[in-house]
């Protein structure tokens, strides 16, 4: 049984960052990964670079919405291929970053503990067998696959990451899920040409939104052509055809391709964490505290696997948190890495960081709104893009910002600023008087914190 200082199970972001900083220590690292496809983690191969290239692709698309849908179809057909060019080379980038450096061996096999201290690993020659002082979990998550009849098997049905890999445009696209991922999807697939339909079990459109922004986003997305059915029971599924229940009324709606976007789950049902007493939390996965530590001793978990939000700049982030007690500092922790923004990549994207009207409210602080429409930002004049509206919730007594929601052209760019002037306890103002460069969307903090 071989022995190293370190093994690592997953190319995630936070496991390949944390094998790097192993090696520069001096430490002999094993990093485990069960598919060559998925070198440098969700994110470079079936996540947030691959949707974003087609998200670009789509955007350019939609400049020709009166072209035959051939024509779309073509273009589409010319988007994957781009997709996968930027994600082989990112692919083969990150496996060269840790397979060139000294003392540390790119293992390509599926893992499962065998003790607290020791692997297996299948490979395509055998079963090795691997021990070490630490061993850190970085297996990301996978799609939720609901138990629906005529599901299994059916060659209309794909996940998120099957069909950014599918090279026929469908003309009509079903989305099961109105979530964040299906909300991205069915922007996308709409300026590529396709006719979408999301279907929702629940009568609520975004709930973790407010109910303003969560009926701004429905309206762009009508508005773009995407149908919406709330409160649709899936019943079955016939090729390409959705059997559904709403009102008491069985429906049926015909497609070409059925997208499954009903979220995902922590990766761990092949790790075997019980033979190293690693325990799991009730949804599946790894059960960790504030510094990332599992029920085992010198056993960690990163990323999407530890159950928390599935972003891979928080997967970056936990390599940070776990860095910090290999080093002996210890300060890092996830109570105090400060406020988590996120962007959902529509067309018009929505970015947020902290928490919301409703929250404030249910929390009973003492808070104000102030809100305006994008089109009164001069950037989006310019941009043509005029949809959305900008949102920030202030403590009235503090002065604090408690949470911005921006659902506007550059969003995503704009939010990183809320985000560090939370952190750094900012009075609003301070956004409110910030001297930003002319003509931006980072402008519109002005005025939104001058209201």
């Amino acid at each position: 049984m071989k022995h190293y200082d370190a093994i690592v199970i997953g190319f995630g972001k936070g496991g390949k960052t944390l094998t790097g900083a192993m090696a520069k220590m001096g430490m002999n690292t094993a990093i485990i990964e069960k598919s060559e496809m998925m070198y440098g983690g969700t994110c470079i191969n079936v996540g947030c670079i691959p949707s974003k290239s087609l998200v670009t692709s789509a955007a350019e698309s939609a400049l020709n919405p009166g072209a035959p849908f051939a024509e779309k179809a073509e273009r589409y057909a010319a988007a994957i291929g781009e997709k996968r060019r930027v994600t082989g080379l990112l692919r083969g980038k990150n496996y060269s970053k840790l397979a060139d450096l000294p003392g540390v061996d790119v293992i390509l096999g599926q893992a499962a503990f065998l003790s607290p201290s020791s692997v297996s690993v299948k490979t395509s020659d055998g079963v090795l067998e691997l021990e070490a002082d630490k061993i850190f979990i970085n297996t990301g998550a996978e799609p939720i696959i609901k138990d629906i009849p005529g599901l299994a098997g059916n060659p209309r049905v794909y996940t998120s990451e099957a069909l950014m890999d599918e090279e026929k445009l469908p003309e009509r696209l079903t989305l099961i899920g109105a979530g964040y991922i299906g909300m991205e999807f069915a922007s996308m697939y709409t300026n590529f040409g396709s006719k979408v339909t999301v279907l929702q079990d629940g009568d609520r459109f975004l709930p973790k939104e407010d109910e303003d922004i969560a009926a701004a986003i429905h309206d762009i997305m009508e508005k773009r052509g995407v149908r919406f059915v709330t409160g649709a029971k899936i019943k079955a599924l016939e090729g390409g055809t959705v059997v559904y229940e709403k009102d008491g009324a069985e429906e049926r709606l015909e497609g070409d391709a059925i997208l499954l976007a009903t979220g995902r789950r922590a990766n761990t049902a092949s790790l075997n964490c019980e033979a190293a007493g690693v325990a799991l939390t009730p949804r599946g996965a790894v059960q960790v505290d504030e510094y990332l530590r599992t029920t085992a001793p010198n056993i960690w978990a990163m990323g999407d696997v530890a159950g928390g939000l599935q972003f891979t700049y928080v997967s970056l982030d936990d390599y940070r948190v776990v860095l910090s007690q290999l080093s002996g500092k210890g300060g890092r922790t996830t109570k105090n890495r400060g406020v988590v923004p996120y962007s959902v990549f529509m067309d018009t994207p929505l970015s947020r960081a902290g928490i919301t009207e409703r929250d404030a409210a249910e929390k009973g602080l003492p808070y104000r709104v102030l809100k305006m429409p994008a089109a009164a930002v001069p950037k989006a004049q310019v941009l043509r893009k005029t949809d959305g509206v900008l949102k920030a919730v202030v403590n009235t007594e503090t002065g604090k910002i408690l949470g911005v929601s921006l659902l506007c052209a550059e969003s995503y760019e704009m939010i990183n600023t809320v985000k560090l002037a939370m952190d750094m306890g900012a009075d609003y103002t301070v956004l409110r008087d910030q001297i930003f460069t002319h003509p931006t969307m980072s402008e519109a903090l002005n005025d939104l914190f001058a209201l």
